[in-house]
């Protein structure tokens, strides 16, 4: 079964003022949809991945043929990025209950998290995502570079986690608006984080599926 493009759950000026309703009709319809059909391509013949979510397939790097691997990693893995970034946003929610409580355990406080992701994402050079995630229960922030996930393991990603909250900082992101003021754009974000669907994360902490096909 072909991916296919997910819907967004709410129109793209949503987020306005914060995230401009043209950065992400462009950022949704044809970045993120650049990549479901080049993960499409990337996985034709892969019969061992046909019954997989992306989520799965990007967890087994590891099995994809050398000559597929790059294509794999980059399209699937940004099909899976993208589509847990699009469920992160949403105006008005706010960070409450065992979430909070882990995030002031393992960080200190609440703004000293924020400062940590806040530098994960700002120093990310080039294009690449800054990442909430929880290993055996402890929180921590990490970044990775291109397309990759902390779901693809060290080995791929140099770090490894599930992820409960990320950033996409590829200038497509924020680059209309923003344009080279990755900063102010990060400084935005935290008006648009949907911290229900975080906390939910949070709360399951487990090896479901971020995506559909």
């Amino acid at each position: 079964m072909a991916y296919t493009l997910p819907e967004l759950g709410y129109a793209y000026d949503a987020l306005e003022p914060h995230f401009d309703a043209q950065t992400m009709e462009i950022h949704h319809s044809k970045h993120h949809q650049a990549y479901v059909n080049n993960a499409n391509v990337a996985l034709e013949g892969l019969t061992d991945f046909a019954d997989l979510c992306p989520g799965q397939v990007v967890r087994k790097l590891a099995d994809i043929p050398a000559d597929k691997l790059a294509a794999v990693r980059n399209n699937v893995g940004g099909h899976v990025n993208h589509t847990l970034f699009w469920k992160c946003l949403k105006k008005d929610t706010v960070l409450k209950g065992a979430l909070q409580e882990a995030i002031v355990r393992d960080f200190g406080s609440v703004d000293a998290f924020k400062a940590e992701f806040e530098k994960a994402a700002a120093t990310r050079f080039g294009s690449g995502w800054a990442w909430l995630i929880v290993n055996d229960g402890k929180l921590s922030v990490v970044s990775t570079a291109n397309q990759e996930s902390p779901l693809m393991g060290k080995e791929f990603a140099g770090c490894e986690g599930f992820p409960l909250l990320c950033l996409d900082v590829w200038e497509h992101s924020y680059y209309l608006k923003f344009q080279n003021r990755r900063p102010d754009y990060i400084k935005e974000f935290w008006n648009v984080v949907n911290w229900d669907y975080v906390a939910e994360r949070f709360e399951k902490a487990q090896d479901d599926c971020c995506c559909s096909k």
